[in-house]
């Protein structure tokens, strides 16, 4: 390594130590600050106000807000480093564009925290992904400025489009603004809206957020040259006077105009070159400071003079203005809460993503033909270790699941043995590739979804709630449901030498405490009773939501004395057939379920009774809506879904008479 090159690491490393201890002082500070009546950020209750101030106030803005999303986020969790490298260009367009009545649609969504800020949620931001507060993501119910709900990658430009053309149609002088993360560039989606942008975006502006690569190809130090002259204000006020002027000189001004339009784009052919969104029919400008408010708002009032799509491409920091996470952006990605001085610390304890992680690292050494496959969540899924050893075996295809799915179809048709892992909330965009591409090709396919069931914090377009009921229906496919790592390891194991179609569920997080030792495991499933004598009802669960419902099922045999027969499927669709046998002991059957009840594996299990056993009276709790944001205990409190909330219901329903 060249000395000028440690030098510069060293220097780096220095104004990372410096930068976190300008924010420890900060924070040790806030509150006198907070109290200061020259504050910015105190003035800012709407974008109107943002225009009201100078260049100066702008910078202490930028810097007061970071400091809000670090405080907030390190006391409630959520998404940061992306959040703090995007304020600056946030603050621009809304000083630039006219919101609500422009259209801002933000892709994902997790980058929203300034835009929240911004749009009068300021006082409410300390309440940021808690029960009853703001969402951590952008909320169409929360306020007019969040245009659409969102949670997943790869939509922002089509609905973007959408509004643009309808803006069009309805002659509205709507303008319609999506700032997209180069990471969701990698979603098919993305390109499918961008091969439509030429006819029906004319009021579109695209923000492309580049933190951490360059889409296009930069030629050395001519094309940083080149990028400084066309982002600055002196070149687009020379650049409309020249075309201003032409249009003045009589019969040949346009031809002018033309023929000095093909000089520039005979230079930019040859010095710079074309790139990927100019061939596609949509005008560019970039690179740009995404983290300098003057040259973002430059570069979008010239994007705001466009009668063509026009992408507008940054460059920000991520985690800008807290070193740890400039440091390392994607441990500090999503964080649950953490001590700010300290930094956010290294997980010790086993969960089920790391447990599922070092099992297909285990199994990869015993045989050569396992590979894995994720759409960019290797570390959420626990994947690192695998990566690590098996490098060639690990494929990461970036934000795209539907590639994810058939990709590994590919490598199973020849003759390797894929195991494609991702959450279980981004499953629902891959059904047609599961049933098509992998079900009607009779290949051998494994499907990992983390976090599946309730996940608290991000809210409605994060529950892994729907895995089943979607799924349940492809002909052939087995899914299983760990609750303990044990059963995951197990359930891995088989799957990944069986030659069908496996799904395996599991949540996030650690396994539950308590004692199991009642429970015998039977095939597919584990069977106990809670009291001696003949049982009154069968009480049939899965997953994580076991322990609640043992705790439930324990608590109403001790106070009225009657035994429940508790049943905890392990793979929970197809049921075993000798299932029927242990339901038949029992005229009820009561069935919790941590998933939607509409097509679940609790209607599974009642088609299943009523098929087999005739007259088995059947209660299913199961989550029959959309969940939002909340705490864990308090979301299954709210749901049913807690000890008391079943017990209660069991108790109606083996007591009440029905």
């Amino acid at each position: 390594m060249s000395s000028c090159k440690q030098g510069g690491e060293k220097a780096a490393e220095k104004f990372q130590e410096k930068s976190q201890e300008k924010f420890q002082e900060k924070s040790e500070n806030k509150s006198e600050n907070k109290s200061r009546k020259n504050s910015v950020i105190e003035k800012v209750r709407s974008p109107a106000d943002l225009r009201l101030l100078k260049d100066e106030e702008l910078k202490a803005l930028a810097e007061e807000i970071r400091e809000t999303i670090i405080e907030t986020v390190g006391t409630n969790g959520g998404h940061l480093a992306s959040n703090l490298g995007i304020v600056e260009t946030v603050i621009a367009v809304h000083r630039v564009f006219d919101t609500p009545k422009d259209a801002l649609i933000f892709d994902v969504g997790h980058q929203c925290y300034a835009h929240k800020i911004l749009t009068g949620r300021y006082e409410k931001f300390g309440t940021l992904r808690r029960d009853g507060g703001i969402s951590g993501f952008v909320n169409a119910e929360e306020s007019d400025y969040d245009v659409f709900t969102e949670g997943h990658s790869g939509a922002s430009l089509s609905q973007a489009l959408g509004l643009s053309a309808s803006s069009e149609l309805t002659s509205d002088e709507k303008r319609v603004i999506a700032i997209v993360g180069d990471g969701s560039f990698t979603n098919g989606m993305i390109f499918e809206a961008l091969n439509n942008c030429v006819a029906g975006g004319k009021k579109l502006t695209i923000i492309l957020n580049d933190n951490e690569m360059s889409i296009s190809k930069n030629v050395g130090g001519l094309s940083e040259h080149l990028t400084n002259i066309r982002t600055s204000k002196k070149y687009f006020a020379i650049k409309h006077g020249i075309k201003k002027n032409f249009a003045k000189i009589p019969l040949i001004g346009s031809s002018l105009q033309n023929f000095m339009r093909k000089i520039r784009d005979f230079i930019k052919r040859v010095l710079v070159s074309y790139n990927l969104f100019e061939c596609l029919g949509v005008d560019y400008i970039g690179l740009v400071d995404g983290n300098d408010i003057t040259k973002i708002e430059t570069v979008l009032e010239e994007a705001k003079t466009k009668s063509v799509c026009t992408l507008v491409h940054i460059h920000t920091q991520k985690g800008k203005g807290y070193a740890p996470a400039e440091r390392n952006p994607e441990k500090y990605h999503s964080v649950s809460p953490f001590d700010i001085s300290l930094g956010v610390e290294e997980s010790r304890g086993k969960t089920f993503s790391s447990v599922f992680g070092e099992t297909l690292r285990a199994l990869a050494e015993k045989n050569e033909k396992i590979c894995a496959v994720t759409a960019a969540m290797e570390e959420g899924c626990g994947l690192l270790p695998f990566k690590e050893q098996f490098p060639d075996r690990f494929f990461d295809v970036g934000i795209a699941e539907e590639h994810a799915v058939t990709f590994s179809a590919g490598l199973s048709r020849g003759g390797l043995s894929p195991v494609c892992v991702m959450y279980s909330t981004f499953s629902q965009r891959v059904y047609d590739q599961l049933h098509h591409d992998a079900a009607v090709q009779k290949i051998p396919f494994v499907l990992c979804l983390d976090r599946a069931g309730v996940v608290e914090g991000d809210g409605v377009t994060h529950q892994g709630i729907f895995d089943v009921s979607e799924f349940a229906g492809i002909p052939g496919v087995r899914i299983y449901s760990p609750e303990t790592f044990g059963e995951l390891e197990g359930a891995l194991t088989y799957a990944a030498g069986d030659a069908g179609l496996s799904i395996i569920r599991y949540p996030k997080g650690a396994e539950g405490a308590y004692d199991r030792s009642l429970f015998c495991r039977r095939g597919g499933y584990c069977v106990m009773k809670t009291a001696p004598g003949k049982c009154a009802a069968s009480v049939v669960t899965y997953g994580r939501i076991t322990k609640n419902v043992y705790e439930a099922a324990m608590s109403f045999s001790k106070k009225t004395g009657i035994a429940v027969k508790l049943i905890k499927l392990v793979k929970i669709f197809p049921l075993e057939e000798s299932l029927a046998g242990e339901l038949s002991e029992c005229g009820k059957m009561f069935f919790v379920e941590e998933g939607i009840k509409s097509g679940g594996a609790g209607e599974k299990a009642a088609s299943f009774a009523a098929e087999r056993l005739g007259g088995v009276k059947v209660r299913i709790r199961a989550i029959e809506g959309f969940v939002p944001h909340g705490a864990l205990e308090s979301l299954f409190s709210d749901l049913g879904l807690s000890a008391d909330k079943i017990e209660k219901e069991l108790y109606d329903f083996v007591c009440g008479g029905e």
